[in-house]
């Protein structure tokens, strides 16, 4: 039974990052918010993007052990802008699996 615990506090244990990104061109629109969610969700390892027209920054939230911030700055350049990190940190707080992006 120890073992099954353990196993399941290892599966539930991720090292979860939170990058966060200005891109070129500007988010700017809802189109814009629309193309950068809809595309750089699918990259493996994504567990969350939040958008912030006002700040024009977008912040992703993702599994280290799945990804890191150049393949995810690759995944921007695909879609056609430019992503400059501004911070690229681990999370402080976990989030949830399901939380879909």
């Amino acid at each position: 039974m120890l073992t099954a615990l353990l196993c399941c506090n290892a599966a539930i244990a991720k090292d979860l990052k939170v990058m966060v990104v200005k891109t070129t061109p500007e988010l700017n629109s809802s189109d814009v918010e629309k193309k950068i969610k809809g595309n750089i969700c699918f990259t493996p390892g994504v567990k969350r993007i939040v958008t912030n027209l006002d700040t024009k920054l977008v912040t992703i939230t993702y599994d280290a052990e799945k990804t890191d911030s150049k393949t995810l700055l690759g995944a921007f350049k695909k879609i056609g802008f430019e992503a400059a990190v501004v911070s690229d940190k681990k999370a402080e707080k976990k989030t949830s699996d399901n939380v879909a992006c």
